[in-house]
């Protein structure tokens, strides 16, 4: 009796510890993942030959009319719908790994505003990206040259997002650290990197001058972009965790 009423003279005894923030037992967090598997999986039901044909086309870099003109306005509905869902996968990527580096944001904005926010910085991001290659390729290659890059470039990221579904699941139900999942997000971020560099020495290198500036362009293009995206970051999570 005595310590019951002393529990209640406590100010917050009754409140309890809150459980830590766990990303395998965030309910929204869930039904993302869940949403993009059933998304995923019917849109590789519909259009997994198309797919398979821009991954083949990207490799073995084939001198061709763009596959856009010859794909049905279903099959580019897919392909955009990919690209958002790249660019939402993203920003749960993002989200797992600034909670480890923020670990009190979570609870002061929920999660799914905070994927949202991400997600929205992503798709602003990548359309940043894809005007200033069209601006590039109509300055100074011809038009289907351009073309094929920016074909290039969307493939690359319909598999992005394949690759993030699985390493977010691996993040989130295989309990990584912040390491580990920095670790993983940077091994697939290169990769994507050495993949693009790849396509461009292919389109645009013609000679060891070719080959400078084309260094020169992936700096300016590809790591410059992704350090300033890293900073902005950053200073926005700084901003709400004080904010808020």
């Amino acid at each position: 009796m005595m310590c019951s009423m002393l529990l209640q003279a406590l100010p917050g005894a009754d409140q309890g510890i809150p459980l830590p923030y766990h990303p395998g037992r965030d309910d929204a967090l869930a039904l993302l993942l869940l949403c993009s598997f059933l998304l995923s999986s019917y849109i590789l039901a519909r259009s997994r030959k198309f797919l398979f044909q821009l991954g083949k086309d990207f490799i073995m870099h084939r001198e061709r009319a763009s596959i856009f003109s010859t794909s049905s306005e279903t099959d580019i509905r897919f392909l955009l719908v990919l690209i958002l869902q790249t660019c939402v996968l993203t920003g749960t990527y993002l989200f797992l790994c600034f909670n480890g580096l923020y670990p009190e944001m979570v609870y002061k904005i929920p999660s799914p505003l905070l994927i949202a926010g991400y997600a929205v910085l992503c798709v602003g991001y990548f359309l940043l990206k894809w005007l200033l290659y069209n601006l590039l390729g109509w300055i100074f290659f011809d038009k289907e040259t351009a073309s094929f890059w920016i074909e290039s470039y969307s493939t690359l990221l319909y598999y992005m997002g394949f690759g993030l579904f699985l390493s977010i699941l691996a993040v989130v139900y295989l309990d990584l650290s912040l390491q580990n999942s920095v670790i993983i997000g940077l091994c697939l971020l290169s990769f994507v990197k050495i993949l693009t560099f790849y396509k461009w020495a292919k389109l645009f290198c013609r000679d060891l001058l070719g080959s400078l500036l084309l260094i020169l362009y992936f700096c300016a293009l590809e790591i410059t972009p992704c350090i300033m995206l890293y900073s902005e970051l950053t200073q926005l999570n700084d901003y709400l965790t004080i904010k808020f």
